[in-house]
């Protein structure tokens, strides 16, 4: 089934030089880019992608990290792809995930962990309307 995604190439990645990498990780796999644009967000914005969990005691320091500098935000498309970009990412904390993931191999942070990418259809096509709104 093919399914759109959105990824957001946090700043960390963008500092480190690790664009390039990361795209080719996706590229590689046989997603394809639909829209990619790179930019700075602002709080404003940040509360609007991670609305759920504005609350969290988490949050703030997510905050501060993710408007510290640029980022590339992207979708992607591809069979399954929500969970193929899940799978290319690895799990959330770095330092836990497996060998072979994006995080896995570049990554030693849980906050500070690269990449970005839609958990769910609905969160998907949520965070994609919000990112690239005139995106059919």
């Amino acid at each position: 089934m093919t399914q759109r995604t959105l990824v957001l190439i946090k700043p960390d990645a963008v500092r480190r030089g690790l664009v390039g990498n990361v795209l080719s990780r996706f590229e590689a796999k046989g997603l394809t880019i639909v829209a990619m644009e790179h930019r700075h967000i602002d709080a404003a914005q940040a509360e609007a992608h991670y609305a759920e969990h504005v609350e969290r005691d988490f949050y703030p320091p997510l905050r501060t990290f993710v408007t510290s500098g640029p980022l590339v935000a992207l979708v992607l498309e591809g069979d399954e792809a929500i969970e193929v970009v899940r799978l290319v990412n690895g799990a959330t904390d770095g330092r836990k995930a497996a060998p072979g993931t994006i995080r896995g191999d570049l990554s030693l942070s849980n906050r500070e962990n690269l990449v970005h990418g839609s958990d769910s259809p609905e969160s998907a096509e949520r965070e994609i309307a919000l990112w690239f709104p005139s995106l059919d």
